[in-house]
């Protein structure tokens, strides 16, 4: 497993937590998505060491909570670039060498917000959200037909660090609204993602699950 985060000490702690007997299960790669040529240098880095990835999920997210009267354009593109042009980057990068493989899976992090337009993290957060479910239907037309589906999830609140980063106040105001009376565990998102990465999965692709505790029923 390769985990790409900006934050280096994070990911580090991480990959050792996933492989403390250092066998060498976990690679470390220390990126921000917005940058394109670091994202490059990272997926050769993990090529170099295995192969190109099997499996990509897409899961990095920035929030910016405030008015949509209030978001500046530099603020604007910075929120779209790490929630939605990452997808896109990370996608077309990965995605080639699964389709020639015959296999692949992309998972793609969605939001309740991107479904509802949701205002806690920001506007320009859901509406960035909001284009990953698009661009998952995108790529899954484009790759079904080669053995890669690509699949969004779409979880309301989630206990996370990112989360509790809006404030006490914005996330009991979260968890009140949800009808199982609280916040999803992040093992719930991830049991979902593990179904869709499986060979289970393979016959389920340009879908959005919803993951949310009853909040949005469809």
């Amino acid at each position: 497993m390769a985990l790409l985060d900006r934050d280096g000490d994070a990911v580090t702690g991480l990959s050792a937590a996933l492989d403390p007997a250092g066998a060498g299960t976990a690679l470390p790669l220390r990126a921000d998505v917005d940058d394109t040529d670091a994202v490059h240098a990272a997926l050769r880095e993990t090529a170099a060491a295995w192969h190109a990835p099997d499996i990509l999920i897409n899961n990095a997210a920035r929030t910016a909570p405030g008015s949509v009267w209030d978001i500046e354009p530099d603020e604007w593109d910075a929120v779209l670039t790490t929630n939605l042009r990452s997808v896109l980057t990370l996608t077309r990068l990965c995605a080639p060498a699964m389709r020639d493989r015959g296999w692949g899976r992309v998972v793609n992090l969605s939001s309740l917000a991107g479904q509802q337009g949701g205002t806690l993290a920001g506007a320009h957060y859901s509406a960035a959200k909001a284009g990953v479910l698009v661009l998952t239907k995108v790529f899954a037309r484009e790759l079904a037909a080669h053995g890669v589906t690509v699949n969004a999830v779409a979880p309301a609140a989630v206990d996370t660090p990112a989360v509790a980063g809006l404030g006490p106040s914005a996330v009991a105001e979260a968890a009140r609204q949800i009808p199982v009376g609280r916040m999803g565990r992040p093992s719930e998102v991830a049991g979902l993602v593990a179904y869709l990465v499986g060979e289970e999965g393979g016959y389920v692709t340009g879908a959005t699950f919803d993951i949310n505790g009853g909040t949005h029923m469809r």
